[in-house]
């Protein structure tokens, strides 16, 4: 699919992801989304490819002006491609993006300025989740342990010239940890896209609510913890049931779905912000993850107090007696806290103002779009420059590229059909 590109005379843009962006699924997809309209309005021609096929969720990109493009692994019809459209920025989705095309980009368009979009720190929440597997303590973000996937996506960061951390700890860890200079990094909170969405009173709010793509590990970890602690919650407060929402639900999480015990699971919401406003408490048991917890930022706009852990306030308050709601760690002070909070109208009110102060101050969209849009101008006018104090990126490519080019060139030539030769 493709869309007529704005004149030529734009800043060119490219944006390379595994996925198209489903700002109806997930967090990250409005996120992408936000990034995308940050360029929109500043009048940049964008191509946005992917190796993913046809999504029926996808955003359609075409009507904001954005070309899209299928692209392929290890093919050099992408060199050819990219070189053709020769843009000045090239934004990689998720770093293992970055690690399949960043070396082709590299050779390709060096001038071209290669950013990063983490989402999250992938080795965090990885190495969280193999935490909760082994039931061992959660590692803090300050003490990671030495992974394959640590490595590989702390590389990828030190050789993109500009990095967009999402979250105030996973930047604070990155630059004094890792020792990633802040002049490649650039703190960018969750972009949402959200307008502004009505506050519904109190009373006119019933039930416990979670929302989450069931195909993010640490939503679906969720699901069965709340299957957990329902059966408690719900003899505290029998006429109210939890509502359970998200994108790709297996059947595993439709077959949990008792109505009769007041543990509902719907699947897709058509509207998140209409379905998570309708609700009176969000419970969101995380044990894992990384980042900032786009459902938990969402509840707050619609003004539905929540419940979560520790985990779950994360880059979001400073520490978790800041909480606009409450947090709980154990299972019995968890289901304590969900019935207080859904029962006490003055705990529930305090709750909900908390939420909207924390959005207004933290999650203000145009501000942080503005920033990104500067530091994305200030690095183009100063890329040679900046790139000569990166000694570590410098170092990096240069022992690097020939190994991912060598192992690129060879899946590309074992991929080649065979010649009536055989050859």
């Amino acid at each position: 699919m493709m869309s007529k590109n704005p004149p030529s005379t734009s800043l060119r843009l490219i944006i390379i992801g595994s996925v198209w962006p489903e700002p109806n699924s997930s967090a990250a997809g409005q996120n992408m989304m936000g990034i995308i309209d940050t360029f929109c309005q500043a009048n940049w021609q964008i191509t946005f490819m992917s190796t993913a096929g046809h999504s029926d969720m996808a955003a359609d990109l075409g009507a904001l002006g954005v070309s899209t493009e299928t692209v392929a692994l290890n093919c050099s019809d992408f060199d050819q491609r990219i070189k053709q459209l020769n843009p000045d920025v090239v934004i990689f989705d998720r770093f293992m993006v970055e690690e399949q095309f960043s070396a082709r980009v590299y050779q390709v368009c060096p001038s071209a300025l290669r950013i990063l979009n983490t989402e999250d720190l992938h080795s965090v929440r990885h190495a969280r989740q193999q935490s909760v597997k082994t039931g061992n303590k959660l590692p803090s973000s300050t003490s990671p342990k030495h992974s394959d996937i640590q490595y590989r996506e702390i590389a990828s960061i030190l050789r993109s010239d500009l990095t967009l951390v999402i979250s105030q700890p996973e930047y604070k860890l990155l630059h004094e940890v890792y020792q990633v200079p802040q002049s490649q990094l650039l703190l960018l909170p969750l972009l949402t896209g959200l307008p502004p969405i009505p506050s519904r009173p109190y009373e006119e709010k019933e039930g416990f609510v979670f929302i989450g793509n069931f195909r993010h590990p640490p939503n679906w970890d969720a699901v069965l913890q709340l299957q957990k602690l329902w059966p408690a919650i719900y003899r505290k407060v029998p006429r109210a049931h939890l509502h359970i929402y998200g994108a790709y639900p297996p059947k595993k999480a439709m077959t949990l779905d008792n109505p009769s015990k007041g543990f509902c699971v719907h699947g897709w919401a058509k509207d998140a912000a209409a379905t998570v406003s309708s609700h009176r408490v969000m419970l969101a048991p995380l044990r894992f993850g990384a980042g900032i917890k786009g459902k938990l930022i969402l509840a707050m706009r619609c003004a539905t107090p929540s419940v979560t852990t520790t985990m779950g306030t994360e880059g979001i308050v400073s520490c978790p007696s800041q909480w606009p709601g409450r947090v709980a760690d154990d299972e019995n002070a968890f289901v304590d806290a969900a019935v207080t909070l859904y029962q006490d109208k003055t705990l529930w009110s305090e709750a909900m103002g908390g939420g909207h102060q924390i959005v207004n101050q933290q999650f203000d969209d145009n501000k942080h779009k503005t920033v990104l849009l500067h530091r994305v101008n200030n690095y183009l006018a100063n890329i040679e420059r900046l790139r000569q104090q990166h000694f570590t990126q410098g170092m990096l490519w240069h022992h690097s590229l020939r190994a991912t080019q060598y192992m690129s060139q060879w899946i590309e030539a074992k991929n080649r059909p065979l010649n009536k030769d055989g050859e």
